[in-house]
């Protein structure tokens, strides 16, 4: 089977739409690992095309804070109002969507989804310090995470952990990583909305696990035309410098 990993879509429909023509017909099912909505323009049309999808998704924390479920001042003064303005375009039966969105952990055929970190799904994964405890825990050789915005991973093999440099290098569209029968691995597709690793393509990953590789993909998308939609809204212009820069 292979899946389409998505995570931190963050309203950016363009994106999405520019990371699904891409992967179209190299995928069988659909697994989101949050933050479906904050930041971007495209709240309501990113939750309808998800659903469309029928991915299997879990929250992130805008999403807990889109919902009242994880109290906005907890965010930046930039996300809050971004926040404050998504709750405002949300239809009603994709608010209820996003209120019902289930936290991780959460196992998915042979693999594991969480937003952050395993025994937190609030708290993020930088450093391989910070992998080992989902290493550890995970129930299944592979787990997704998201969160950080920045396309990577961790492996254990024995004793030893190791970064992994998954990113496609310059001037490459995709880059392939082998699953080792004998290590785990705590992989992170980036961001499809917001990337932060200083590549502004939008990030996914398709796993076909029968083949025991995962693919991690970037994907160029009209920038300009989100940022527009952006300043039309009124949004932060934090957010919307970021997009164009990747960080």
């Amino acid at each position: 089977m292979r899946y389409l990993i998505l995570s931190d879509i963050h309203a950016n429909l363009t994106a999405l739409e520019a990371v699904l023509n891409s992967a179209k017909g190299r995928w069988k099912k659909a697994v989101c690992l949050g933050d479906l909505v904050g930041y971007g323009p495209d709240p309501d049309a990113v939750v309808d095309a998800v659903r469309k999808l029928g991915a299997i998704t879990i929250r992130g924390n805008h999403d807990k804070a889109v919902g009242d479920i994880l109290h906005a001042d907890t965010f930046n003064p930039a996300a809050q109002l971004a926040l404050f303005w998504t709750r405002e375009h949300l239809s009603a039966k994709n608010l209820k969507y996003i209120e019902a969105l289930p936290p991780g952990p959460l196992s998915v055929d042979s693999f594991s989804l969480v937003h952050g970190a395993f025994h937190d799904e609030d708290e993020y994964v930088f450093a391989p310090e910070q992998a080992l405890d989902g290493l550890l825990s995970s129930p299944t050789q592979i787990a997704f995470f998201g969160h950080t915005h920045l396309q990577g991973g961790f492996a254990l093999r024995g004793e030893t952990l190791s970064v992994l440099a998954t990113r496609p290098v310059s001037g490459k569209t995709s880059h392939d990583l082998i699953i080792e029968r004998d290590a785990k691995y705590l992989l992170n597709p980036g961001s499809v909305g917001q990337p932060r690793d200083d590549d502004p393509r939008a990030a996914f990953a398709i796993a076909d696990l029968d083949q025991n590789r995962v693919e991690f993909w970037r994907v160029p998308y009209d920038i300009e035309a989100v940022q527009a939609r952006m300043i039309e809204a009124n949004l932060p212009q934090r957010l919307i410098a970021r997009l164009a820069y990747g960080h």
